[in-house]
């Protein structure tokens, strides 16, 4: 039962959460609408602004074209262009160190999730000046709260994928403790985010792919994870986490993703000018992270943390060469059938529901499989890696990366039924498979 009466809220379930919570970023969406970056900056009284982007989108000639149209509106830009694909404790932290040097009143990030998430890295430590290590997720890191909201920040994604436009979290990598992680908190959500379709027409369909496929998975995750008040009563409002569990306005919106995904991805994979489905990926995207910035997401995520931190060998194609590293939606979705083939049991109406707005019909009598497979021929046609053996991962690292995955406890909590060390150990060895 999802709502609770007041007997038992009084009874023997007080023991348990009766509260979720619902945040969303404001978001401004269609083709064109980056156009009016400058305007929505205007509007939050900001008058200098640091813009975050990566080298691939300066060259595509999108960060200048933004940065001209902030300031037309006589707001000053500085571009920090250095943001790193998959980003590091130290890439982070050199943008962290350019925003507290540069006396800024607001944040426009304009590229995909490394780009927004960098944003937010530097907003923080602007704000609240520490140490990035600090904020980082425990065990990791400190897990040092924010003590008041940040700086105003503008999203401008150009993939349809991560979400981090409407969500609180900030992913990074650490190599030298071969873990990656992130940094999570209200706060972090950006004041607005502008969605423009046509901003993604130059994505190769590599990055697509994985984009597409890392939407899909938010929006699984979220739908398919432990329900909101199944969850302990917080000890103050304060300690109630980002990531609350399933609950019904977060499955609207992750359902909706995950229609658009099962109809659309091929297309936007196969021709990148289709706008109509670039349009509806990027529109997934958005809704797909605000149901799991509400929800939360558990074990995929938390296994693509060690698969893409461990080894820093594989290079994906389609992605800038100047470094080795598993693209984020790739690392989620090669685990993601046997993980649902695990969680099955838990909930199989819902992992049923899942399947048939993935496949887009009805599926008939479902079992631990469907959804899987439906997950299956999805990656094979969007040409996604078959398997973990295929990004450089051998049995041998089984238990590396089942070390790596425990840590991730803020994701495991979410699973809809509890994950043990030899659980996680028998869903990356099935995955090791080529599909």
């Amino acid at each position: 039962m999802i709502l609770l009466t007041y007997g038992e809220r009084s009874g023997e379930m007080a023991d348990r959460e009766t509260i979720f919570t619902m945040e969303a970023t404001p978001i401004k969406f269609g083709p064109g609408a980056s156009e009016e970056t400058g305007w929505e900056l205007k509007r939050l009284g900001v008058g200098r602004v640091m813009l975050v982007s990566d080298p691939g989108v300066v060259e595509a000639g999108i960060t200048d074209r933004i940065r001209e149209r902030i300031e037309a509106e006589n707001i000053e830009v500085e571009v920090f262009a250095r943001t790193r694909v998959e980003p590091t404790l130290d890439s982070l932290q050199e943008a962290a160190d350019f925003a507290v040097e540069g006396n800024f009143d607001g944040f426009v990030a304009v590229g995909g999730g490394s780009s927004i998430d960098t944003a937010k890295a530097a907003n923080l430590a602007a704000t609240h000046p520490a140490p990035l290590m600090e904020y980082v997720n425990p065990p990791v890191g400190g897990g040092k709260k924010p003590p008041s909201p940040l700086k105003p920040l503008l999203a401008v994604p150009t993939t349809a994928g991560t979400g981090s436009e409407a969500t609180t979290v900030v992913v990074l990598d650490i190599p030298e403790q071969r873990v990656k992680t992130g940094i999570s908190h209200q706060y972090l959500r950006p004041t607005r985010g502008v969605v423009d379709p046509e901003l993604t027409l130059t994505l190769g369909p590599e990055v697509s792919s994985s984009c597409g496929l890392d939407v899909v998975c938010h929006a699984a995750e979220s739908y398919l994870s432990r329900p909101y008040n199944e969850r302990p009563k917080p000890a103050s409002p304060d300690d109630r986490p980002p990531y609350q569990g399933s609950n019904p306005i977060a499955d609207i919106w992750s359902a909706k993703a995950l229609e658009y995904g099962g109809r659309y991805l091929r297309r936007a994979v196969a021709d990148g000018r289709d706008v109509e489905a670039r349009g509806f990926m990027m529109l997934g995207a958005t809704l797909a992270g605000i149901g799991f910035g509400s929800a939360g997401v558990h074990i995929p995520h938390a296994c693509a943390y060690p698969i893409a931190g461990l080894k820093h060998e594989y290079q994906p194609p389609g992605y800038p060469k100047d470094h080795p590293f598993v693209p984020h939606g790739w690392s989620v979705i090669v685990t993601a059938p046997a993980a649902f083939r695990f969680t099955y049991d838990a909930m199989p109406e819902k992992h049923r529901q899942v399947a048939e707005l993935l496949a887009g019909r009805p599926v008939g009598k479902a079992d631990e499989n469907t959804l899987p497979e439906i997950i299956i021929r999805l990656m094979q046609d969007v040409g996604a890696p078959r398997g973990i053996r295929e990004l450089g991962y051998g049995e041998e690292d089984i238990p590396d990366l089942v070390a790596g995955a425990m840590k991730q406890q803020r994701l495991l909590v979410g699973s809809p039924k509890k994950v043990t060390e030899e659980d996680l150990a028998n869903i990356l060895r099935e995955s090791m498979q080529n599909w």
